[in-house]
């Protein structure tokens, strides 16, 4: 996994914003997806100050992955932890700020409104157990997603969803909530919890196959193991009601240790 952005000489802004649109299945806004995907570069760069080291190559510059749905290879990464890196950076960046004061431990219960306007937060406090309530002029809610809310999901356990439920218990209204994005593979155990096995793995060239031994990607889509990650979950869903089995599998068994 990672972050794309155009940062290839082999890579244009235009096609970026293709393969968005496309994989989007066009129902994406054209003018955000254009607003994002032209910032993308400067973004990376402005990561790369706050001191992320995205893993690179001594002659062609950032190492970059192929995943499903581009056309080119565009997808930065800190070896398998992204984005633990990410957000170490801007941690970091934050605790040096002194008009930020980080409440650890404080979850956001639900929104103050009055008059149909929010003025801030009652939050609990976790150290305490009590409710504090916080006031603001503007409230901001960047509480991630939601996939929690399903039984199998490679999202962390803070994915709850809390943001959007605050909102809509506000009074905003919520959309989209039927596009929820299930990464296709998982590794399995019957009595684990799964973990995540990174689309770089298809990029270098993986293969999904059934019980038998059998690719079946080819038969859904003519990227196959790189189709839009909603085209691959959707193929692996249909494969396992089909044939009966628990898991599928995921052949890279041609790539030697010391690149896996």
């Amino acid at each position: 996994g990672g972050i794309a952005a155009v940062v290839s000489p082999e890579d244009t802004i235009d096609l970026h914003i293709q393969d968005t649109i496309r994989v989007g299945d066009n129902l994406c806004h054209p003018d955000v997806v254009e607003s994002i995907v032209r910032d993308g570069p400067e973004r990376i760069r402005e990561l790369v100050n706050l001191g992320v080291e995205f893993c690179s190559e001594e002659k062609t510059g950032y190492d970059l992955g192929l995943e499903g749905g581009h056309s080119k290879r565009r997808v930065l990464h800190v070896k398998d932890h992204t984005g633990e890196d990410i957000e170490l950076a801007l941690v970091k960046r934050i605790e040096c700020a002194e008009n930020i004061t980080v409440y650890e431990n404080h979850l956001a219960v639900n929104l103050y409104v009055r008059n149909n306007r929010v003025y801030g937060a009652y939050v609990l406090d976790a150290n305490t157990n009590e409710i504090e309530h916080f006031t603001s002029k503007i409230s901001v809610l960047a509480t991630g997603g939601a996939g929690r809310v399903f039984l199998y999901t490679s999202n962390p356990d803070v994915a709850t969803g809390d943001g959007i439920a605050m909102a809509f218990r506000a009074g905003a209204s919520v959309m989209n909530l039927e596009l929820v994005q299930f990464h296709p593979t998982l590794l399995y155990h019957h009595k684990q919890r799964a973990l995540l096995i990174s689309e770089a793995l298809r990029g270098e060239g993986a293969l999904l196959l059934g019980p038998d031994g059998v690719r079946f990607m080819p038969n859904y889509h003519k990227d196959a193991e790189l189709a839009p990650r909603d085209v691959v979950a959707r193929a692996i869903d249909n494969e396992l009601k089909k044939t009966g089995a628990d898991h599928m599998w995921l052949d890279i068994s041609f790539k030697d240790s010391d690149f896996i």
